[in-house]
C-alpha cells in the first residue's frame, strides 16, 4: 500500500476581488460554459500573483498557483509564510471547505481539521453532542466515540460545561474542546491552523505535545500552520514555504525555517529613524533618531564571533523637555524568542535629557550567543506605563561560527548561550 498520505499536483485557486462571482452575468456565463466544455477558466490568464502590498492591473488574483508537494504517512508538515501567502486557503482546499480552480489532490485517509474557532461545531448543541457529531462525521461508531469520550473531556478541561450549548463557551473553551475532539477521535490526517494561538500558553504546550505523540507513536500525518517558528521547529520534520501563493521551497524543516527567516530579515546594523518603515509606536515625546551596532573600533558591524564585544549606539531626541526616562534594548532570536533585555533602570541610572539631542552607548562584553541571527528592538518610556517610542526589530546582527573561545562548530539546536565551564576531576 502507498505510504503517501497527501499528494498535491498543480493546485491553484483563483479569486476575484470585490463582489461574489465575477461581477457580471456575461462573465459568470463565460466561466460556466468553459467549465461545461472542460476548458480552462477564461479569467485564469489575467489572474495576477497575490501580492497584497501592491495594486494590480486585474481584479483576479491567484491565492494559490502551481502548488506541488506530497506528505508521507506519519510526517508532520509545517506550512509557513507571511500573512496572505495562501496557507489558510491551502488548508481549506485540503479540508474540502472550498474547491480548487486548477489541479488535483489525492488523500489517503480520514481528515480532521481545526481551521478556526469551533470548526465543525453546531452552536446550539452541547459539548457532549458535538463530540458525537464530529465522531460520526469522521465515520466512527458510537462505541468508538464512547471509548475516547473521557479522554477528550479530560484533555479539554471543560468537564463542568460539557452539557452546555457550545455557543455559550468562551473562544478558549471552544478551541480546547475542538482540538481535543480532533486529536482523540483518531483521524489519519490532522490539519491545524493558527487557531491554537487562541489558547493559553499551558494549553498550547499540551496541544503540541499531543500532536507530537500521535505523530511519533500512532504514525498519523499532521499539517500544521503557525507563525511561531519555535513550535514549527519542535513539532515538524518537513516544511513548505509559501510566498504570494506559490511554493518557494519544500524540504527539511530546519532548511525551510532558516530560508523563511532570512527572507524576511532586515539584516541592518544601522537605522535612520527618519526613513524607518517598520513597526513603531509611542507618543514620541522622546523619540529615536538613529541607532547603530558597533565593534570595538567604533565601526558599524553586522557580524560578530563568540567572545566579541558588541556596542549599541542610540541617538534620541527630547521634544517635550522631559527630565527623566528609561531606555531598553531587547534582543531576540530569529524565532522571536527573547534572549536578554538591557534597561538603564537596572543600574539606577535614569537618562537625564539636558539637551535636545542625546547619544548613548551600551556595550555587551564577551557575547556568548550561539551562531545565528538576532534582532534588536528599542524602547524608551517613562518607566511606569507611558511609552515614548518603541521600534520593533529595527536592528539585527549575526553571530558566526568560531571565535576566541571556541575551536569547534556549534550546532544551533543544542542551545542559545555558549558557556565555558571549569572541569575538575576529583579522585575517589
Amino acid at each position: 500500500m502507498s505510504d503517501i498520505a497527501i499528494k498535491v499536483e498543480n493546485l491553484g485557486k483563483l479569486y476575484r476581488l470585490g463582489e461574489v462571482g465575477t461581477g457580471t452575468m456575461s462573465q459568470d456565463l463565460s466561466r460556466w460554459w468553459a467549465q461545461v466544455r472542460g476548458k480552462e477558466d477564461p479569467f485564469a490568464k489575467i489572474g495576477e500573483t497575490n501580492d497584497r502590498t501592491s495594486k494590480g492591473q486585474s481584479n483576479f488574483v491567484w491565492s494559490l498557483k502551481d502548488v506541488n508537494f506530497e506528505v508521507k504517512k506519519g510526517e508532520v508538515l509545517g506550512i509557513i509564510g507571511r500573512n496572505g501567502a495562501g496557507k489558510s486557503t491551502l488548508l481549506k482546499i485540503l479540508s474540502k471547505v472550498t474547491a480548487p480552480t486548477t489541479g488535483r489532490i489525492k488523500v489517503n485517509g480520514r481528515i480532521a481539521s481545526l481551521l478556526e474557532v469551533g470548526t465543525g461545531f453546531h452552536p446550539e448543541l452541547t459539548g457532549r453532542e458535538n463530540i458525537f457529531l464530529n465522531g460520526a462525521i469522521l465515520g466512527m461508531t458510537k462505541t468508538e466515540i464512547r471509548s475516547k469520550f473521557d479522554e477528550i473531556v479530560d484533555f479539554s478541561g471543560v468537564e463542568r460545561y460539557i452539557d452546555t450549548p457550545v455557543k455559550r463557551y468562551s473562544s478558549g473553551m471552544y478551541v480546547r474542546l475542538a482540538f481535543a475532539v480532533s486529536a482523540f477521535l483518531e483521524p489519519e490526517i490532522l490539519i491545524v491552523d493558527e487557531v491554537l494561538a487562541v489558547g493559553d500558553a499551558e494549553f498550547q504546550k499540551k496541544c503540541l505535545g499531543r500532536m507530537k505523540d500521535v505523530s511519533v507513536n500512532d504514525g498519523r500525518t499532521i499539517l500544521f500552520v503557525s507563525h511561531n517558528m519555535g513550535a514549527i521547529r519542535n513539532l515538524c520534520n518537513k516544511g513548505l514555504y509559501l510566498k504570494y501563493g506559490e511554493v518557494v521551497e519544500y524540504g527539511g524543516i530546519e532548511e525551510i525555517v532558516d530560508m523563511y527567516l532570512k527572507d524576511g530579515s532586515t539584516r541592518n546594523a544601522s537605522v535612520d529613524f527618519h526613513n524607518y518603515d517598520g513597526v513603531r509606536n509611542g507618543n514620541k515625546n522622546v523619540s529615536f533618531v538613529s541607532a547603530f551596532i558597533l565593534d570595538d573600533s567604533g565601526e558599524v558591524k553586522q557580524e560578530f564571533f563568540i567572545g566579541d564585544n558588541l556596542t549599541f549606539e542610540v541617538k534620541i531626541k527630547n521634544d517635550a523637555s522631559l527630565k527623566k526616562s528609561v531606555m531598553g534594548v531587547l534582543v531576540k532570536t530569529n524565532d522571536d524568542i527573547p534572549i536578554f533585555q538591557i534597561l538603564n533602570k537596572d543600574a539606577n541610572y535614569p537618562i537625564i535629557h539636558d539637551r535636545l539631542y542625546e547619544t548613548y552607548q551600551i556595550t555587551v562584553e564577551n557575547i556568548s550567543l550561539f551562531p545565528g541571527e538576532y534582532h534588536v528592538s528599542l524602547i524608551i518610556a517613562d518607566g511606569i506605563d507611558e511609552i515614548y517610542d518603541y521600534a520593533e526589530s529595527c536592528l539585527s546582527f549575526t553571530v558566526l561560527e568560531g571565535g576566541r573561545y571556541v575551536n569547534r562548530p556549534l550546532p544551533r539546536h543544542v542551545g542559545m548561550f555558549y558557556v565555558s565551564p571549569i572541569w575538575k576531576k576529583i579522585s575517589a
